[in-house]
């Protein structure tokens, strides 16, 4: 008999809620071989899971999703297939991350090292999709998540307890599943604090709350109104054989996600991708042509151009980041829109000419509470402490913003948060210490899929600034 078939693995778990041992802890941080050159052919799954779960652990040691998914790409040969294979799977496993951590801690014999389980990760996001959606066959996934270990030194010797892993967990999938379903993390896929967190500020909602962050997000266009209209662009999508509902006065919700240039007069300006629940802030600002306006924090610039694209305005978009603030006028040019770019600070007033601005957008800093559906890796990212910091630092920005505001004028203070302290209760104290008047504005939304609506979980609060 070869290693594979002799390992011996921990007893079969028993149906009571498993606690993770300290070395099952996910502050393991080697040094990963992140430009190790496999030998795999792109095109195999095996090639996907390894880069995959390089990205993964690569979030494991504080680096964002989309930032350690762009570094593989660029240390590798890449084919825009390969890419995507890459990213579906790494989502998966972002989204499946508490899941797959206790079930590797009941069937591993120790704790596997950084990318040993990241790939484990993977492969069983891909085991426990639901089967009307697994992309590949169990066994598939078996042979080339080892496939996969064999062509990296960093998970080479552990093939064999790979190989072992799976394969009882294809055999003992509904008594491993119930064991580790028992426990909240592997329940909801967040960390337990995240899930007290939505319990103590919804306690009504809390699982339609943590539910909704697991989904996948839709593809939501918004419309240029001053290019086309709902009735002319529904019309095109149809042409095109793309099904679509509106879902908002400028939001289009596609049926089934494509990439950007796949879609009809995207290339034109005819539309661009942005949340429902984040084309709400333009229209809330009033903007009347040839006001002067601010959109702080700016970066990517969707809501800075849905601005542009309803007034004839003078915008500056600000972002202290000169990087996203490329990407700002990136979108500006694609649309053929106008706006003062400025790579600053909005805690900071250096960069302001003293000239009194008639409008503010200020979609501050927060933990990103509200968007996981989009970004899952957040929430293995954030740490109790942030909101409290994040909060500190974004009532500073409000306040200084204020200070910017014209007699008359309208500041519309944006979070993507669901934590009361950097929204509500944010809101609330700012009113207080500036005497801002408190305007009507749709407060929390609570993430929401549906027939009808269909957007992340945002906050707004609109004040007036006395004349």
């Amino acid at each position: 008999m070869n290693k594979r078939s002799t390992l011996t693995l921990k007893s079969p778990a028993k149906p009571a809620a498993p606690k993770l041992r300290s070395s099952h802890a996910r502050d393991l941080k080697p040094a990963l071989q992140t430009s190790f050159q496999t030998g795999l052919k792109a095109d195999s799954l095996a090639y996907s899971l390894i880069g995959a779960a390089n990205a993964i652990a690569q979030v494991k040691t504080g680096t964002n999703l989309p930032q350690a998914l762009a570094q593989v790409w660029a240390k590798h040969e890449t084919t825009p297939q390969t890419r995507g294979a890459m990213q579906d799977i790494a989502y998966r496993a972002m989204r499946q991350l508490g899941q797959s951590e206790v079930l590797t801690a009941q069937m591993a014999p120790k704790a596997p090292e950084a990318l040993v389980s990241a790939l484990l990760s993977c492969a069983l996001a891909l085991l426990t999709a639901p089967d009307e959606v697994k992309p590949y066959e169990d066994f598939t996934v078996v042979d080339q998540t080892v496939t996969a270990a064999e062509s990296h030194p960093d998970t080479a010797r552990a093939k064999g307890m790979i190989n072992a892993v799976l394969r009882r967990f294809l055999r003992e999938r509904k008594v491993l599943l119930d064991a580790a379903l028992l426990q909240p993390v592997a329940k909801w896929n967040y960390p337990q604090w995240w899930i007290d967190a939505v319990k103590t500020a919804w306690p009504q909602q809390w699982q339609e709350i943590l539910a909704s962050g697991n989904n996948t997000p839709p593809l939501t266009l918004r419309i240029n109104a001053r290019k086309t209209s709902m009735a002319d662009y529904l019309a095109r999508l149809e042409q095109a054989g793309m099904a679509a509902t509106q879902i908002g006065p400028y939001a289009v919700r596609l049926a089934k996600p494509v990439g950007v240039q796949l879609i009809p007069g995207f290339a034109e300006g005819l539309v661009s991708v942005q949340d429902a629940g984040a084309q709400l802030a333009a229209p809330l600002l009033d903007v009347q042509d040839g006001m002067r306006v601010l959109d702080a924090c700016a970066a990517p610039g969707g809501k800075t151009c849905h601005i542009l694209e309803l007034a004839e305005a003078q915008v500056t978009a600000l972002d202290a980041d000169p990087k996203r603030l490329a990407r700002v006028g990136e979108n500006l040019e694609r649309l053929h829109l106008q706006a003062t770019l400025k790579p600053a600070d909005a805690q900071s007033n250096g960069w302001w000419d003293g000239q009194p601005f008639d409008r503010i957008l200020a979609d501050v800093p927060c933990t990103a509470s509200g968007i996981v559906r989009r970004h899952p890796d957040i929430r293995w990212l954030r740490r109790k402490g942030d909101t409290l910091q994040l909060a500190t630092l974004s009532g500073k920005i409000l306040d200084n913003l204020w200070q910017m505001l014209a007699p008359g004028g309208k500041l519309l203070f944006v979070t993507c948060s669901l934590w009361p302290q950097e929204s509500e209760a944010q809101a609330a104290a700012f009113a207080l210490r500036n005497q801002a008047v408190r305007l009507d504005a749709p407060g929390q939304l609570l993430p929401v899929g549906g027939s009808g609506q269909d957007h992340d979980g945002l906050f707004y609060a609109l004040f007036q600034k006395n004349a």
